[in-house]
């Protein structure tokens, strides 16, 4: 019986998320304002990569490939906890149910851990490209790069479905005050009136296992990369074949170092704001910089941008371009 009383006890909690609401309300608006902007750019600056690459025939090659993945889970990643926080904002009830509480800390994880092993499989992508291009057509094969990608979101989901089957075990009986703006695990671990030590333990190992393995692949795909480029005995190779990884690059070192402050630090009340502004970097900056970062940096992108725009704005406005080009 008491078993019985505990699991509705925890499936019937509702947790509350402060997120930021020691600011003033003005600020709150502002603030709501703003993310919603970014939010919204974020959306569209993703679906339009993703839809630029299927249209453009130029751009059927396996890094695009990878990149509207990349850019397909930026906007479920952003979309997991940016509506809630902006909700929140305006909101005088800030709560959320137990299971969206655990739906939220999973898609979180998932998706970012996803995240890890598309850049493990686009720096492979990049270490082909350059250390072995008369052999990239060969080795790069659409079967092969689909594999990479269905492998990515399979696995990555897998890993964090078995870590969530521990914490959706945690019972909630105490206070139900969370002090962040989305479920994290710190903030859960604190709020369970079980032992977290195992937990904790597990949880830790099966997270700094996965990203340090994804990171030391990735370090050796890039390692591998820079001592062949050095290799080059063309100047202008060398500039070309550091272009292309520029992106990623950029890329990588936002991921892993929003990874390493949030989760590598140790837990205490002081780095609480610290790890809530970085959170909210992670969470909502970066998949708006996403679009920008594989595009703008980009000349065949930027150019498939410019004839798809010109296209659908004859097509919009036969006469208006007509008119112009008469003038």
């Amino acid at each position: 019986m008491s078993d019985m009383q505990e699991r509705n006890e925890t499936a019937g909690s509702v947790f509350i998320l402060l997120g930021f609401s020691s600011l003033g309300e003005k600020l709150k608006i502002f603030l709501f304002l703003v993310l919603l902007l970014i939010y919204l750019i974020t959306i569209t600056g993703n679906v339009v990569i993703i839809f630029i690459v299927w249209v453009d025939r130029r751009l059927h090659s396996p890094m695009y490939f990878f990149i509207t993945n990349l850019s397909f889970l930026e906007i479920w990643f952003t979309s997991v906890t940016s509506p809630k926080l902006m909700l929140n904002f305006l909101s005088v009830s800030k709560t959320i149910s137990f299971h969206g509480c655990m739906a939220q800390n999973f898609f979180n994880f998932a998706l970012g851990a996803t995240e890890f092993c598309l850049l493990v499989v686009m720096s492979f992508d990049r270490y082909v490209a350059i250390c072995r291009p008369l052999q990239y057509a060969t080795i790069m094969k659409q079967r092969l790069c689909f594999q990479l990608v269905l492998g990515s979101w399979v696995g990555s989901f897998t890993v964090i479905s078995l870590r969530m089957l521990l914490i959706s075990k945690l019972r909630f009986c105490g206070p139900n005050v969370i002090n962040h703006f989305f479920c994290d695990n710190s903030p859960l671990f604190q709020l369970s009136c079980t032992d977290t030590r195992v937990v904790k333990r597990v949880d830790s190992i099966l997270m700094s296992t996965l990203v340090l393995t994804l990171l030391c692949l990735t370090m050796l795909s890039y390692m591998s990369i820079f001592f062949s480029i050095l290799q080059m005995p063309v100047a202008t190779g060398r500039q070309k074949a550091f272009g292309t990884c520029g992106s990623h690059l950029t890329a990588l070192t936002i991921a892993y170092g929003n990874c390493i402050v949030l989760y590598a630090r140790p837990s205490g009340s002081s780095s609480l704001d610290v790890k809530k502004g970085v959170a909210l970097l992670n969470t909502v900056l970066y998949p708006f910089l996403d679009p920008f970062i594989y595009s703008l940096r980009n000349k065949t992108v930027k150019l498939a941008l410019r004839e798809t725009f010109s296209c659908s704005t004859v097509m919009l406005f036969p006469n208006l371009c007509h008119s112009s080009g008469q003038i």
